[in-house]
């Protein structure tokens, strides 16, 4: 990602529009420009086909959308002051502007991507509103719901959320497992992180934004997903906290423990799609596996293919002038998430 991207604005490979600017050929017409990104070599390639009637397309490449822009600027700057019209001053033109990068509609939807997160040098201008209809297929980079920092009481942004052990058995899989000891549990771990791809995939979510999605039946008690990330000390998550909001970014943190927190905003995976539910279907519990804990989101019922994984964030409770507005929908929902 970090090739594709720029403090103002990001390169989404595929993305495409047309506009409409004056001709290299004439000095009174105009004619399309398609704009699009494509991959090479690891990094994007921005290309601008010339379609003009009554003769061949002519296709401008360059490493930024200014270079491939400007090809078509000066042309026409040349051309317009041979015939004496109205000049232009194609310094004041910027790439990403006529590619339609940063037309605010454009703009909200490209920060709705999947992944954009980890666009470190990029200024949001509108932060994370997811906009599009998504299809249900996973998120291959890894991205998600902010998740913030319970010790804060006038900001209640970070998930302390841990829950207690499973009990009984059920179907295939034998919760009775969770109560052998951490020879268990690493087993368990193993096991998840083998077969966690199989388990979930992104989608719209019904609750706000995207969300993650069970793809096959899930048996109570079972490791469906770790939550991940770089893991800080405290002090440092704080730092960080102020960084990306001054970046208008979401931000995407889980507690640990008094002293560490995981930092999932710009290096984690898919469980920071997981929503917030009043009825949730899970439930997040921290596991040692070879002397290091992991925040392991498990099924707390058995889950169906297709329903939404959620789980309860536990916020601590606030005023109202702090009150976060829950939207998950359940019956017994507490219309707030503090």
């Amino acid at each position: 990602m970090d090739a594709f991207h720029s403090e103002a604005a990001i390169f989404p490979v595929g993305y495409h529009a047309n506009r409409f600017y004056w001709s290299m050929r004439y000095s009174n017409r105009r004619c399309k420009y398609l704009c699009y990104i494509e991959e090479h070599e690891a990094r994007p390639l921005f290309k601008v086909k010339v379609v003009e009637k009554g003769h061949d397309d002519v296709i401008l490449t360059g490493t930024t959308p200014t270079a491939a822009w400007a090809q078509v600027l000066e042309a026409v700057a040349q051309m317009r002051s041979c015939s004496g019209t109205l000049k232009l001053f194609p310094v004041y033109l910027k790439g990403e502007e006529l590619f339609g990068l940063k037309t605010s509609a454009v703009t909200r939807i490209i920060e709705s991507l999947p992944g954009v997160e980890a666009c470190e040098r990029y200024t949001f201008r509108y932060g994370r509103n997811p906009l599009m209809e998504w299809p249900l297929a996973f998120n291959p980079s890894g991205s998600a719901r902010s998740e913030p920092k319970a010790c804060q009481a006038k900001r209640p942004y970070l998930l302390t959320s841990v829950a207690p052990r499973c009990q009984g058995s059920v179907g295939s899989i034998s919760v009775a497992a969770a109560h052998q000891g951490r020879h268990s549990k690493s087993a368990q771990y193993r096991r998840m992180k083998a077969e966690w791809k199989s388990n979930v995939y992104l989608a719209r979510s019904g609750i706000q934004g995207l969300g993650l999605y069970a793809a096959r039946d899930i048996e109570k008690c079972t490791m469906v997903i770790e939550y991940i990330g770089t893991i800080i000390r405290s002090e440092v998550a704080n730092r960080k906290e102020r960084l990306y909001e001054a970046q208008n970014r979401g931000v995407y943190m889980f507690r640990i423990d008094n002293d560490y927190v995981i930092d999932a905003t710009i290096t984690g995976g898919p469980a920071r799609y997981i929503n917030h539910s009043c009825a949730p279907n899970c439930i997040t519990e921290v596991v040692t596996v070879e002397k290091e804990n992991k925040i392991i989101i498990s099924s707390s019922r058995r889950i169906q293919r297709g329903e939404e994984l959620c789980y309860d964030y536990k916020f601590d409770l606030e005023d109202d002038q702090h009150k976060i507005p829950c939207h998950c929908g359940a019956v017994n929902c507490r219309k707030w998430m503090n």
